[in-house]
C-alpha cells in the first residue's frame, strides 16, 4: 500500500514539473505551431493542442498496462499520471476554460491563484511572452488577497 501511495504522488508530482517544462521549453519553442490553438479564440470544442493531453494519457496508459499483472510501480506511476490528468481536465478545462460550463469562477484562495495565474498565462497569444507554465505550482504572487 505504501508503494502505491508513493508511486502515485511521484507520478502526478512528475506530471505537474515535466508539465511546466514541456510547456515553457517545447509547447512554447518547437511545437508552437501545435499549442499556439490553445493561445488562440476556438471555434470548436478541441483544439489541435488538445493532442498533447492524448499523449500523456496513452502514456499512462502504457505505464498501467505494463504494471497491470503485478501491480508494480508502473501500474500507480499511471495512476498518478492519470489523476493528474483527470484533475488538470476539471481546473484547466473546465473551471478555466469553461470549455463544460459546470462550475462557476473559483471563489477558493487556491483555486483562484490557479485561475489568475492561468489568466496571466494567456494575457499573450505569442509564443515568447507568457508566463506562468505550470498548473497547480505557481508564484506565490497569484494567490495574494485582492483589495
Amino acid at each position: 500500500m505504501v508503494e502505491a501511495i508513493v508511486f502515485g504522488i511521484l507520478g502526478f508530482a512528475l506530471m505537474e514539473f515535466s508539465g511546466w517544462f514541456i510547456h515553457k521549453y517545447i509547447m512554447h519553442g518547437p511545437l508552437w505551431m501545435i499549442h499556439k490553438t490553445h493561445h488562440q479564440p476556438s471555434k470548436s470544442f478541441f483544439e489541435l493542442n488538445d493532442l498533447f493531453s492524448v499523449l500523456f494519457g496513452s502514456i499512462a496508459v502504457v505505464l498501467i498496462l505494463l504494471g497491470v499483472g503485478e501491480l508494480d510501480y508502473r501500474f500507480w506511476l499511471g495512476v498518478g499520471i492519470s489523476l493528474y490528468g483527470f484533475f488538470y481536465f476539471i481546473l484547466h478545462d473546465i473551471m478555466v476554460h469553461r470549455r463544460l460550463k459546470w462550475f462557476d469562477r473559483p471563489k477558493n484562495t487556491f483555486l483562484k491563484g490557479i485561475f489568475k495565474a492561468h489568466q496571466a498565462h494567456h494575457k499573450t497569444n505569442q509564443k515568447d511572452d507568457a508566463v506562468s507554465f505550470g498548473l497547480f505550482v505557481v508564484p506565490k504572487a497569484y494567490f495574494k488577497k485582492e483589495d
